[in-house]
């Protein structure tokens, strides 16, 4: 960033009063997402202004580690925008809008057709504007697909715990986080969840062919309990992203599509996150046995440089609207826009020219390796993940695996470490639905400095929080006692 004096060439303002002013619009004028506006308006917000390479830079020129991937979403890091912005130019010089309501055009067809022949098992394209409606679509589709098949009566789905399918209100109704929930009930779609996949937490999970029966008869159970004749899709993550980084144990996927296919359920595995790189492959769905029905996708995509989403779908569940005289009775103004596929269309450009799941699959290793050491620390329980695609869970006692109260992770979380991780130079996130944990997602084109500067930080800021933890008069800290009292 340049100097806090430099004049902005578009306000005449110094910088520093550009920065005040757009904080005061910010807290003035904004709703933020999943936001404490209470809060945000007391504390204020850093204001992102410029990123570059694996990072951001803030109003005041601080240079932060992008962590997360902005939300799981910059697979490309910050600095394509040049190049993908061509492309983007280049299609709205050449056709700013057409609707796919019965009309196509080139970047649609184009991508649909990539994403068809890079995916496992999938045969068509319906496109959304975000992950949320892509799941939504998924479950409109299902409902039309049974209902084309004689059985209306298939209203019911089946989810997980804690798992996050976003926010639109039959999304929502798959999302296992209560809090999301709680002001919107009763939910558009009845829903029964399973246990999800933290071996760290569940008895069994020291014993992978065991807990996979565990989960396996808990599935089987839920979907008699809910009637079979009634359950109309099961939808998972490949690898859960609520709660930390959750791996399904090995043959879990390909026993829920034994499950589905004895039921006559459909499987659909949510891919918002997983997909387009972030386990070093196009799709996660491609890694375990048990290929599902429908993909939804959504942020990889674009790699966070436009909004696009969308559900792969299998021949078997395209059939009745291609073939069998049935019209899917659902569609946004937005659905396949030019920008976004053009867009996407030069990511996908990137990601195969450029070797970017490669790196992930040639480093990955090394992210595992460095964050299993953080196990030496004891607020650090658990360590897991895969690809670029990693999470701690925090514990109070290692030994023991007790977790903290709401109160306690607040303030280790919210107070504690957040402070540490702004002082470092680390965006990540440190997240309590479920226990709490610290995910990291780091844009698939880090480097090796890049991901040893990340575990770096996230081992020094740990350590910090267990130095203040286990002595807060020594740290100079109140009693915790008081604290969180």
């Amino acid at each position: 960033m340049g100097a806090t004096t430099r004049l902005s060439t578009t306000t005449g303002r110094s910088t520093n009063e550009g920065a005040q002013h757009t904080r005061r619009q910010a807290a003035d004028r904004l709703l933020l997402n999943f936001t404490d506006m209470s809060e945000y308006v007391d504390r204020g917000s850093r204001v992102i202004v410029r990123g570059e390479g694996c990072q951001v830079f803030d109003d005041s020129g601080n240079a932060f580690i992008d962590g997360l991937s902005g939300l799981f979403c910059s697979n490309l890091g910050h600095s394509y925008g040049a190049r993908i912005g061509a492309a983007a130019a280049e299609q709205l010089a050449e056709l700013t809008f057409s609707p796919t309501w019965y009309l196509a055009h080139p970047p649609v067809a184009r991508l649909a057709e990539r994403l068809v022949e890079r995916s496992p098992g999938m045969s068509r394209v319906y496109f959304t504007s975000s992950g949320s409606e892509a799941v939504e679509s998924a479950w409109k589709l299902v409902r039309q697909w049974h209902a084309a098949h004689g059985q209306p009566q298939r209203t019911k789905a089946i989810s997980r715990k804690v798992a996050y399918h976003g926010t639109t209100l039959g999304a929502l109704s798959f999302t296992g986080l209560t809090d999301c929930r709680a002001p919107f009930e009763p939910m558009a779609v009845p829903t029964t969840f399973l246990s999800n996949t933290n071996a760290y937490r569940h008895p069994l999970g020291h014993d992978p062919e065991a807990f996979t029966q565990a989960l396996l008869a808990e599935a089987q159970e839920a979907i008699c309990f809910a009637d079979p004749e009634h359950v109309a899709m099961l939808i998972a993550e490949p690898v859960q992203n609520a709660g930390g980084a959750l791996v399904p144990p090995p043959g879990y996927w390909a026993g829920l599509r034994a499950l589905c296919d004895r039921y006559g359920i459909v499987l659909v595995a949510d891919e918002t996150i997983t997909a387009f790189g972030r386990l070093g492959e196009w799709f996660a769905s491609s890694l375990p046995p048990g290929q599902p029905d429908l993909i939804t996708f959504a942020k990889g995509v674009t790699a966070g440089h436009a909004p696009l989403g969308g559900v792969l779908i299998s021949d078997r569940m395209a059939e009745p609207f291609v073939r069998g005289g049935q019209t899917f009775m659902h569609g946004s103004t937005y659905s396949g826009h030019p920008l976004s596929t053009a867009v996407a269309d030069s990511v996908l450009d990137a990601y195969e020219q450029d070797g970017v799941f490669e790196n992930v699959q040639q480093l990955a290793p090394r992210l595992a390796s460095g964050l299993a050491e953080l196990m030496r620390i004891p607020l650090v329980g658990d360590v897991r993940g895969q690809g670029f695609f990693w999470a701690l869970e925090l514990v109070k006692d290692a030994n023991t695996k007790e977790t903290f109260t709401q109160a306690e992770a607040d303030w280790l979380l919210r107070e504690e470490l957040s402070g540490q991780m702004d002082e470092l130079g680390l965006l990540c996130r440190l997240d309590d639905r479920g226990e709490p944990v610290i995910q990291l997602a780091p844009p698939l084109v880090a480097d090796e400095h890049t991901l040893d500067r990340i575990v770096d930080i996230v081992g020094t800021a740990v350590e910090r929080a267990w130095g203040a933890w286990n002595g807060p008069t020594a740290a100079g800290l109140p009693d915790l006692a008081a604290v969180v009292a």
